[in-house]
């Protein structure tokens, strides 16, 4: 069973993938890569938007519905919505990379391979 991720966690996890920073979006904490955004808090506090793949979403919404969602809101956009108290941190720091492989930069992304 998943423990929940604190925004704290997120924060580490985010700032954790090169070139990320951390801003706002739309008055809300978020981390941005070269400027695009990858993830920010809503405002209710427990719940991150991530930028990811319509085909990725669609995964996660199917794998874990409880965790992973979207609103009418997103339905047309890119991103899924998670619940920090129930995602298991692991599958956060994945889906958190996702993210950040969808907007980073190519040279960041072969900078980042090249390390590996």
């Amino acid at each position: 069973m998943a423990q929940g991720v604190t925004f704290a966690a997120v924060r580490k996890l985010a700032l954790a993938l090169p070139g990320v920073e951390e801003g706002t979006s739309y008055r809300t904490p978020a981390f941005k890569v070269r400027g695009k955004l990858i993830a920010r808090l809503r405002e209710d506090g427990e719940t991150l938007v991530v930028k990811v793949g319509f085909e990725l979403r669609d995964f996660l919404m199917n794998a874990d519905p409880e965790t992973f969602y979207i609103t009418d809101h997103y339905r047309g956009y890119p991103a899924v919505l998670v619940r920090l108290p129930l995602v298991d941190r692991a599958r956060l720091r994945e889906v958190l990379e996702e993210a950040w492989k969808h907007s980073a930069p190519k040279t960041l992304l072969a900078a980042h391979e090249s390390r590996r």
